[in-house]
């Protein structure tokens, strides 16, 4: 079971590094994108090879709207933010449906609400790049953020892989309104996603095959 979970995570990670040392080597355009891609799709492939019921499943979707996300951003901005929003929902539907048991403490509640707070946080960051788009997509994101943090999957795992997640874009919405230099951004955004995304995927995993699910 942990070499199931270590072997793809491992990968991930080499892939995810090979990404960042290459972004600005000038790969041809068709290999930088596969590159960039490949982290969150080794994640993608190994969840939907253990999958067995619904929450293996979603799971597979989460990371696969994910890499869809990382590749179509180097097309068309939009379209990479829609296939993050489909992601960030199927996310809450997995959270969701297995949502922490028993009574949550109110600090942990106090957590839930900040998180889903970020939203116009982020809103603000965004600054003259802010539209209706990207308040929908904050409000998804947050909504994903919170929902990882009172699921039942762990939250040193889950739960901060989500609010990574949640940072890394703070640093896009930075960037996008000028408030971040391009290059500085950069050295934050993809780092701390990817992280978020390995994360995210362990502790899902490691929680449903203790169950074998």
């Amino acid at each position: 079971m942990a070499q199931r979970i270590a072997l793809p995570a491992s990968l991930a990670a080499i892939a995810a590094i090979a990404y960042f040392l290459a972004m600005n080597a000038g790969l041809p355009f068709a290999l930088h994108v596969a590159l960039k891609g490949a982290c969150v799709t080794i994640l993608a492939i190994a969840a939907a090879m253990a999958a067995r019921r619904t929450d293996g499943w979603l799971l597979a979707g989460v990371m696969t709207f994910g890499a869809l996300g990382d590749m179509l951003l180097e097309f068309d901005l939009m379209v990479g933010a829609v296939a993050f929003a489909v992601g960030h929902v199927v996310a809450i539907w997995l959270y969701l449906r297995n949502r922490r048991a028993g009574p949550m403490p109110m600090s942990q509640r106090g957590a839930a609400v900040a998180l889903l707070l970020c939203a116009p946080l982020l809103y603000l960051i965004a600054g003259p790049a802010a539209d209706a788009g990207i308040a929908f997509y904050n409000v998804l994101l947050s909504a994903m953020a919170a929902a990882a943090w009172t699921s039942r999957f762990s939250r040193y795992r889950t739960g901060i892989g989500a609010i990574l997640f949640l940072v890394s874009d703070a640093f896009i919405f930075a960037r996008l309104g000028g408030r971040m230099a391009p290059e500085q951004a950069a050295l934050f955004i993809w780092p701390l996603y990817t992280a978020g995304q390995m994360l995210i995927f362990v502790g899902v995993r490691q929680r449903l095959g203790t169950e074998g699910r």
